[in-house]
């Protein structure tokens, strides 16, 4: 029995790569996703598995390696499943755009504070800034602004056209998740990172403005410095999952400082008396932030995907 490192997962196949450099394609043992995971993907791009191949040359995982960390979002087809996209992983870097595609605050917040659920630090990627009129740049200001006070690294950058090599220092030796929606450049930027095409690229839907899928499957690419970007798909929303209306709070960083001081230790900062959220929202709290807030206590509440 063989120990590798999952670096390809298309749903369907699983490529993991052994120690001699090798990638074998393996098939995933029925009794591993049944036992107590209710996920659509119970092997995932970072997992450490170990493999077993039969008599008639199949090679099946066997056994996945405790994890030390994972990024699930809620599964947009079964809402009550999750969706793991990635595990074992040092930090994520969220790539997002204000506009071709606009990527909203809210899809922003829900995988920050999903991060801060399971403790991977997380950095701010502003794309496509060459394409920003003037009042765009100004938002681009506050938001960097924004995240950079709560402690969230924030960069505005240009993939297509800048030289993107000064961004490597912050991918070299940890394992990264880069995630974003559809279209906001992430094989572009994994094209410059490599200084190769190695992902296909394609144009922006016009209809919609939505990205087109480009990316269909979770791949592990190494950096020849060292390290790791773990490139998933596109997606269009982020569901938050596992978390309990009393714990959402904790992972915003404003609203769990300032919780601290409500009257009541279970207060979910919407209206019960001696609230110490509330009266700041406007001020020491941004009102898009405690609408992202709101918005996954809604996801709570009435149990559905948004």
């Amino acid at each position: 029995m063989d120990k590798g490192l999952v670096v390809i997962s298309t749903g369907s196949a699983v490529g993991v790569l052994l120690a001699d450099g090798s990638i074998v394609d393996c098939r995933i043992k029925g009794n591993l996703r049944i036992a107590g995971i209710r996920s659509t993907n119970p092997v995932a791009v970072g997992d450490e598995v170990s493999i077993e191949q039969q008599p008639d040359g199949t090679t099946w995982i066997t056994d996945i390696l405790p994890r030390r960390n994972y990024i699930i979002r809620r599964s947009t087809n079964l809402s009550k499943q999750s969706h793991i996209l990635a595990a074992n992983i040092d930090q994520v870097a969220l790539l997002v755009t204000l506009n071709h595609p606009v990527t909203s605050t809210t899809f922003i917040d829900r995988l920050l504070a999903t991060a801060e659920a399971y403790r991977v630090p997380a950095i701010l990627l502003f794309n496509k800034v060459d394409l920003l009129d003037g009042s765009e740049r100004d938002q681009l200001k506050e938001l960097m602004e924004l995240y950079q006070s709560l402690g969230y690294p924030s960069l505005a950058i240009s993939a297509k056209y800048d030289d993107v090599n000064s961004l490597k220092h912050k991918f070299i030796g940890k394992t990264t998740l880069l995630s974003g929606n559809s279209g906001v450049g992430k094989s572009t930027l994994l094209n410059a990172l490599f200084g190769e095409t190695m992902t296909r690229t394609a144009d922006i839907s016009h209809a919609h403005d939505k990205g087109m899928h480009t990316t269909t499957f979770s791949e592990m690419y190494f950096l020849p410095e060292g390290g790791a970007v773990i490139d998933t798909p596109g997606v269009k929303g982020f569901g938050t999952l596992d978390m309990q209306k009393e714990e959402v709070g904790h992972y915003f960083r404003e609203i769990f400082a300032l919780g601290r001081e409500c009257h009541y230790s279970n207060c979910i900062h919407c209206g019960e008396p001696g609230c110490a959220v509330l009266p700041e929202v406007g001020g020491c709290i941004a009102p898009s932030r405690f609408d992202s807030y709101l918005s996954i206590l809604s996801d709570i509440n009435e149990a559905k995907y948004r």
